[in-house]
């Protein structure tokens, strides 16, 4: 498949690829869910409810355990639809590790345009991540951490401005 004006130099899977569709920031949210064809690609902030929904999912009390794997403490809260996709985003589709989080931090500072609304609230919700990990650690782990937030912060305020 080539382009008759560029066949000469470039495919055109290189062409699009690179100038058209950047580096994606959530690989994981365009995986195919284990149980039906559609993509794992929730959203949870559709509406001002959904906004105050996830500020009360955060403050709420958030349990990390040794894995890993976050999920709300409160039961009443955990048993909302709503709860079961920031389950989804927060343990299938944000980077955990450090080494993808600096990946992340990466993209993100030289992305060309303006984050989408679930990029943006993914972003927002690694650093939530990150800030957990940064008080969890101590000494050079903790400094790492605290570098990887700010790196994350920088790049949500470069994008509002």
């Amino acid at each position: 498949k080539m382009l008759p004006l560029f066949s000469v130099c470039y495919p055109v899977e290189l062409l699009f690829s690179h100038f058209f569709f950047p580096a994606m920031l959530f690989p994981a949210a365009q995986r195919l869910k284990r149980s039906s064809a559609a993509f794992l690609n929730p959203v949870l902030q559709n509406s001002l409810e959904d906004v105050i929904l996830l500020y009360e999912f955060l403050l709420a009390e958030l349990d990390i355990d040794k894995g890993q794997r976050i999920s709300i403490k409160d039961e009443e809260l955990a048993s909302l639809r709503k709860a079961a996709e920031f389950d989804t985003i927060c343990n299938d589709i944000i980077p955990k590790s450090i080494t993808e989080i600096r990946r992340l931090s990466s993209r993100l500072s030289s992305y060309p345009r303006v984050l989408k609304k679930e990029d943006f609230e993914r972003t927002v919700l690694t650093m939530v991540y990150t800030a957990y990990r940064a008080a969890q650690s101590q000494g050079h782990q903790k400094d790492i951490w605290a570098e990887s937030f700010v790196n994350l912060y920088k790049a949500l305020k470069h994008d509002l401005m």
